[in-house]
């Protein structure tokens, strides 16, 4: 765990751990010291027994005001760790979040969602929860351990060696059961997060479950889930659950051998009565810390596993560096692609020697089958990827040299997954535009064609939108996405299958209303519908990460290739007319 900024108070309950420890292995010796006056007669009677009375009165008021400070010293103590702790706590969450925004997207690609929150919310509070008991009780403990070694030491070397032999018997016993269980700790939180990301996406997209009548399915694999988890656990708990039982035979044998030898001394007069108390009692609190010790290793198993998942995170490695901000200037619009490759995995290349230039103001559509690597050039110009060869350039300037946060700024983005966040129809259009007025808002809707049907829910542009966005179609979220881009006012307009959820209609106002906005603007556009994409001055047809053809709409015809046989697969319904009989239907 990393204690950064929690070091004087850390600092602060070590000195009140040692001070309590102090005062409570000094007690059992005025006990010890009160008994010894009672079996020397003391308070038998003579010539002035209110004296012995007042010495043992004085020895047992002493010893009251040494545990009466001692517990203050243990209260202060755990204040001090608890602020130590929730200070850390605080700033490891801090730093999960931060490393969250720094992450490339290549992470988000191979871990689980449900396994990431899983290490951002439990694991993060099952480390947290270790390290309460780590450094209070557990502190403590070991503290209390070697003072009460040393006290026994004085009062009977003998003995004390007696005593220690529990130690190593006990260590063992620890280590044994400990190292197996870590490692069943580690499976359970492992076993825990892809439970979590089965959860997360059986009630994520729980539509498509139960439109595809997997809900029994989904049922029998959360039970797979489950049951490894209950397996794990149950190993897991067994093995350190089994420490405390085995320390605690272990104490009591300690605890019967050294009261023998210990009665033993006091017949051959080496020891006096009290001071056998005062080592019994030592023995008996050697036990308790030593139990708690054995008690608190399934804890700390539990939360080094969680820890382990906690720092891989923390650990993974981050987007390159971004380049120092000089300062926001407006783009001109001039992309160019030179020579650039890619892949998703090194060994498979996607991209493959990909050039392109797209000039100020131009209108460049990207079209091909699916899996032409369409989506992924638009990852690369935001740079949610780099290039593994090649460069792109915004206006003479590799992208790479610009900060990730000012070449964003510069192109306002429609991608395919339509994503609206928890909060009112206007905090997630003004999303864009930090400071964004209401009236801007309200423009940008209207410019989408969003503002109509807003107006018609029953809170406007003040309508809650929940994680399912109930009572919003996918087509309104796209408008409201759409609004969003058109807020930004950016010099660069990238939109990935923008209007695919719309109605023919509105597409057509939203075509418009683009065309509008995107004067003076660059803009690049992924369409699978061809009939949205006929007036772009450049159309790109893509195969294989590679330029299959380059031209207008009219020109891509005539050539009779790739892109005529799209068009006319997407375009043939319009040839067939139904008969006037009763017959099939025939083709012009």
């Amino acid at each position: 765990m990393r204690l950064v900024g929690v070091q004087r108070p850390f600092a602060a309950m070590l000195a009140l751990g040692l001070v309590s420890i102090a005062l409570n292995v000094t007690g059992p010796l005025l006990l010890g010291h009160a008994t010894d006056l009672i079996v020397a007669g003391a308070l038998t009677p003579g010539p002035a027994p209110q004296d012995g009375v007042a010495a043992v009165s004085g020895v047992i008021l002493v010893a009251l005001g040494v545990y009466g400070l001692s517990g203050l010293c243990w209260i202060l103590q755990g204040r001090q760790a608890t602020r130590a702790i929730q200070r850390s706590a605080y700033r490891l969450r801090s730093e999960a979040e931060t490393k969250l925004s720094r992450l490339p997207l290549a992470y988000y690609d191979t871990h689980p969602r449900g396994e990431i929150l899983g290490r951002i919310t439990h694991d993060i509070d099952n480390s947290v929860q270790m390290l309460q008991q780590a450094l209070s009780q557990l502190t403590n403990s070991v503290l209390l351990i070697l003072g009460l070694l040393i006290f026994m030491c004085r009062l009977s070397p003998l003995l004390a060696v007696t005593a220690v032999l529990i130690v190593p018997t006990a260590t063992a016993v620890t280590t044994l059961l400990g190292r197996r269980a870590q490692s069943r700790f580690t499976e359970q939180w492992d076993t825990m997060g892809r439970l979590n990301a089965h959860v997360e996406e059986a009630y994520g997209n729980h539509t498509l479950v139960k439109a595809f009548d997997m809900s029994e399915r989904s049922t029998a694999e959360f039970q797979e889930h489950n049951e490894a988890l209950f397996r794990s656990g149950y190993r897991a708990q067994l093995l350190s659950g089994s420490s405390q039982p085995a320390m605690t035979f272990i104490n009591n044998l300690g605890y019967v051998v050294v009261a023998v030898v210990g009665c033993l001394r006091v017949i051959a007069g080496a020891m006096s009565i009290g001071d056998v108390q005062a080592f019994v009692q030592y023995t008996r609190q050697l036990s308790g810390p030593l139990t708690q010790v054995t008690s608190l290793a399934s804890v700390v198993q539990s939360g080094i596993a969680s820890a382990e998942r906690v720092f891989e995170l923390l650990d993974a490695d981050e987007e390159p560096q971004d380049a120092p901000d000089r300062g926001c200037t407006v783009a001109r619009g001039l992309i160019r692609f030179e020579s650039v490759g890619f892949g998703y995995v090194p060994t498979k290349p996607l991209i493959k020697d990909f050039s392109l230039t797209i000039e100020p103001g131009q209108t460049v559509a990207v079209v091909g089958p699916t899996g032409a690597g369409k989506t992924t050039l638009i990852s690369l110009l935001l740079r949610f990827y780099d290039v593994t060869e090649g460069r792109i350039t915004l206006d003479g300037t590799d992208i790479r040299d610009l900060p990730r946060s000012s070449l964003r700024r510069q192109i306002g983005a429609v991608l395919q997954d339509t994503w609206l966040f928890g909060g009112s129809i206007a905090d997630n259009i003004g999303y864009s535009s930090a400071g964004a007025t209401r009236d801007q808002i309200e423009a940008a809707a209207r410019s989408a064609h969003a503002d109509h049907f807003i107006r018609t829910l029953p809170d406007g542009y003040d309508t809650v939108l929940d994680g399912e966005t109930v009572g919003v179609s996918a087509g309104e979220r796209q408008l409201i996405a759409i609004a969003r881009a058109f807020l930004a006012d950016p010099a660069i307009l990238v939109l990935d299958e923008a209007t695919s959820s719309v109605d023919t209609r509105t597409e057509l106002l939203v075509r418009r209303a683009m065309a509008r906005l995107s004067r003076g603007r660059t803009r690049f556009v992924i369409a699978h519908r061809l009939a949205t994409v006929r007036d772009a001055d450049t159309l790109l047809v893509l195969r294989d990460g590679s330029i299959e053809e380059q031209g207008t709409h009219t020109e891509l015809l005539a050539a009779n290739g790739m892109y005529h046989r799209l068009y006319q697969a997407q375009f043939a319904h319009q040839a067939v007319r139904l008969p006037r009989s009763a017959g099939g239907p025939t083709m012009n």
